[in-house]
């Protein structure tokens, strides 16, 4: 059965998508087939091997957040299931939206059988979430301070407070890091108790969500044209924001809210060329994955129906 709380996350999303979608039309309602078709052409050969790369790169460290979270736990599982688990699990929530499939069921049957408890599982979740938010709150922060007028590209503000808010941010991982140092009382997220991890492991948490982030946000910036191009930083800072404003609204794929942010927040380049590099994003970063990781279920849940019955066979005899 459906809890309440996931239905009203479920209509919360369908209302996001649907205003999204609204302000999106408003956008583009003037934009003809031809301009999306010819800016995706524009792209070049060489911008389209480095988006690839830079997915492949995102995935990779996506699969070290579970990996820390492991190292956390003390535990030693091959680092191949570790990745085959988080990509997977992080293809279907991107796209299907934690409100309405949470990743921490394929998580559940992935480490279970592997031997780990349900409170470990829980713990395990928990810590790569944890993982993610540093690195939200690092990346956003350096962003913030490193190019203050960015944040006026979203609402009207001035340069003192995006360096403000940059170094609150910034204040707060490093209160995260003293934690750790000084070991502080465990955190208590919700029903789960979680210990600071050692200084080593913080030292790749602040490594790995970061370096996801960058390298998400580096597949639009190669899939966007060279001319009018608001540079790196720019298109990491606006993607934090939607990425951000995207799982709050827990719209599947931030269906919608992506779109209208970028398109928003990067007036100086052409909207068709804006959509494009979102349809490269969408295709390497969501939908590519969302299909190989149905793939990767159906054959984990056929490997483990077939180790049942032949362990059902064998004690019957």
């Amino acid at each position: 059965m459906m809890k309440r709380s996931d239905v009203v996350w479920t209509f919360v999303g369908i209302t996001a998508v649907l205003l999204s979608g609204y302000l999106l039309y408003q956008e583009i309602h003037n934009l003809s087939l031809a301009e999306l078709t010819e800016s995706l052409e524009a792209i070049s050969y060489r911008d389209w091997l480095l988006a690839g790369l830079a997915t492949l790169g995102a995935y990779t460290a996506l699969a070290w957040y579970d990996r820390i979270a492991i190292a956390h736990l003390g535990k030693n599982i091959s680092w191949w299931f570790i990745t085959l688990c988080s990509f997977t699990t992080y293809a279907l929530a991107h796209n299907v939206g934690a409100s309405v499939f949470s990743g921490a069921v394929v998580r559940y049957r992935a480490y279970r059988s592997k031997g780990l408890s349900p409170h470990e599982i829980g713990v395990l979740i928990v810590f790569c979430s944890l993982t993610f938010f540093l690195g939200t709150l690092l990346a956003g922060g350096a962003v913030l301070i490193l190019r203050p007028d960015l944040l006026s590209r979203l609402i009207d503000a001035d340069p003192w407070l995006s360096l403000a808010i940059g170094t609150s941010l910034l204040c707060l991982v490093g209160l995260y890091v003293i934690g750790a140092w000084r070991h502080f009382a465990p955190m208590h997220l919700g029903k789960w108790r979680i210990d600071y991890p050692r200084l080593p492991i913080v030292g790749r948490q602040l490594i790995a969500a970061p370096l996801e982030l960058a390298c998400a946000a580096a597949i639009i910036y190669f899939a966007l044209p060279d001319a009018q191009n608001p540079g790196y930083l720019v298109v990491l800072g606006v993607f934090l924001a939607s990425f951000s404003l995207a799982l709050l609204s827990h719209a599947p794929g931030g269906l919608g809210v992506l779109e209208v942010t970028f398109i928003a927040a990067l007036p100086e380049l052409p909207t068709s060329d804006v959509l494009a590099a979102l349809i490269v994003f969408r295709a390497f970063y969501l939908l590519l994955p969302f299909a190989l990781a149905i793939l990767i279920v159906m054959v984990f849940e056929a490997t483990q129906w077939s180790a049942k019955r032949r362990t059902g066979i064998g004690s019957g005899q």
